[in-house]
């Protein structure tokens, strides 16, 4: 029997409300950080284009990410986070065991922080092809003030997870934000200061330290402001020296397997950076505007946007489910998860796909207002050939967390292994290629690794599980694929019916008013022709809506 009464309610509704609130903080820090990070990008794009200096600044700016993601995917979050974590059980609170984490993380840190950058120079040769001198002295000279963001983005995350673990949320998911604030304010002083497209022989020192100087700082104002927070609830950080106690033999096979599986990825990203670097430069000798791996960068931010606000969210909610199911051997429950995970996000993604095929340009214009119009049309390419995969993408996202679920790591670096091999295969084509199109043609590798690894992964899964009874799924994406495709014909019409009034798609607000207007069409006709075709989940997306409609008065 369960327990009624008053005080049982108050106290299971408390956490539940504090839950929610703190959720609520959480995502809202999350909504805030990704727009001014899109500000951000659209100022960069604007300050320096997408030529070969612009590369120049992507390549070093890059750098500090892919080896805090090596670090975060080994020595930190798979051994010392979660030791973190547990400390908090301790009587003291493990504010002495914490303290001997954190100097130990933080002398990890330094002296791979201290490694890369005296390293600097062939680093930045390593992810880049075709380079001059000048250029390569440029991309040394941002990545020697890039690289030390390694240190910081480390601190951020140990005392994030500090706070984390006594349950203190907001200031961890809020502390990106001021980094895009002190990054925006950089580059608006940059672009105020210089003008627009500098050649990469003109680049000064203070131009340098200006660019780079002011991503750092934002980096370390990130990691900085956690110290606060962490005064006020009573934590003091004080150096504690000693290795034993620490669980560095601790580090689990799942660990061990998902920082292969990060390594792997960052050896296949080193081959994209040789390819689109390689393009930019020979763009650069033709004097011709195209897409080289700033180009890429900003397209990817593109596509991250749907995945990361559609996909992520849903499969982050289903994870939990997912794994109490595999830790009950329910295999049934979690090929009915899997089922939902992969039909609800189809909803917005699959449209998506279709819509940026139709609106790129204007998608990309309206997102960078600061580009010409040839800059624009590359950047529209990129996106729009690694839009075609998004879809699949979520699929072996999806399917990689069902293997985490049963505590397997293996499957996933195995799968991650085949999209990089795919990828780089296709991606090196685009060396006997045009260098205009190797943006487009790495795009597409990116699509057809992700959908060969996804259905490797599918097949994996059946073997495991038995029938995964997709055909549910396969209906609904059918049904959203017609309704994409009728949605798309009257978009076009009304495209084209604007250009003839003189709405001209390669200013800015006109890119806008097409966005808004044919976008706004598209929606209306894709989840209506949905809803008609009765793809359930649209319903159960325009319920609310229908609901209030049916209230109103005649």
């Amino acid at each position: 029997m369960s327990d009624t009464s008053p005080e049982a309610s108050a106290e299971d509704q408390a956490p539940e409300g504090s839950l929610a609130r703190s959720s609520a903080v959480m995502a809202a820090g999350t909504i805030v950080s990704r727009l001014l990070g899109f500000a951000r990008a659209a100022l960069l794009a604007s300050a320096v284009g997408i030529g070969l200096a612009a590369d120049t600044f992507q390549v070093a700016n890059t750098l500090p990410n892919q080896f805090y993601l090596l670090l975060a995917g080994g020595v930190l979050n798979a051994v010392l986070v979660p030791q973190i974590t547990k400390a908090s059980t301790h009587a003291d609170g493990g504010d002495r065991f914490v303290n001997r984490l954190i100097t130990l993380s933080l002398a990890l840190l330094l002296g791979a922080t201290l490694v890369v950058t005296a390293a600097a120079p062939l680093l930045v040769r390593l992810f880049s092809q075709g380079w001059g001198s000048t250029t390569l002295g440029l991309a040394t000279a941002f990545a020697l003030i890039c690289l030390p963001q390694v240190f910081f983005y480390g601190l951020y995350t140990l005392l994030g997870q500090v706070l984390n673990a006594r349950g203190r949320f907001a200031a961890y998911m809020w502390a990106p934000v001021l980094a895009n604030l002190v990054g925006i304010v950089g580059l608006v002083w940059f672009r105020l200061a210089y003008t627009k497209n500098v050649p990469v022989e003109q680049w000064t020192g203070p131009m340098v330290l200006l660019l780079a100087g002011s991503a750092t700082l934002g980096v370390v104002a990130q990691a900085v402001a956690l110290w606060l927070p962490l005064r006020r609830i009573g934590f003091r950080y004080r150096p504690v020296w000693g290795f034993r106690g620490v669980g560095l033999g601790s580090a689990s096979r799942v660990a061990v397997w998902t920082f292969a599986a990060v390594a792997v990825s960052q050896l296949g990203f080193i081959v994209t950076s040789k390819v689109m670097t390689r393009a930019g430069d020979l763009l650069a000798e033709r004097h011709e505007v195209g897409a080289g791996i700033s180009a890429y960068g900003y397209a990817f931010l593109l596509f991250m946007l749907p995945h990361s606000l559609f996909t992520v969210s849903l499969v982050t909610a289903l994870f939990t489910r997912l794994s109490q199911s595999a830790h009950r051997g329910d295999d049934a429950e979690v090929v009915s998860d899997l089922g939902r995970g992969l039909r609800m996000p189809a909803v917005l993604l699959l449209p998506a796909t279709v819509a940026v095929g139709v609106l790129g340009p204007q998608v990309a214009r309206a997102a960078f207002p600061g580009n010409s119009h040839a800059e624009t049309m590359a950047i529209a390419g990129v996106m729009v050939a690694m839009m075609t995969g998004l879809v699949p993408f979520g699929w072996l996202y999806l399917v990689q967390r069902v293997f985490y679920a049963y505590e397997d790591a293996k499957t996933p670096f195995l799968l991650q292994v085949l999209v990089t091999v795919v990828a780089c295969a296709i991606n090196l084509t685009a060396l006997v290629a045009a260098p205009s199109r190797a943006g487009v043609i790495v795009g597409l590798g990116q699509t057809v690794s992700n959908l060969a690894a996804a259905l490797v992964g599918f097949a994996l899964l059946r073997r495991r599980l038995g029938p995964l009874r997709l055909a549910p799924a396969v209906r609904v994406y059918v049904r959203l694929a017609v309704a994409s495709l009728v949605a798309a014909v009257p978009t076009l019409v009304l495209v084209w019916l604007l250009g003839r009034l003189g709405v001209d798609a390669e200013r800015w607000s006109g890119a806008a008013v097409e966005l808004a207007l044919g976008g706004g069409v598209f929606v209306a006709v894709a989840l209506g022709v949905a809803h008609t075709l009765r793809v359930e989940e649209v319903g159960q997306l325009l319920d609310p809506v229908t609901r209030r409609l049916r209230r109103r008065p005649a």
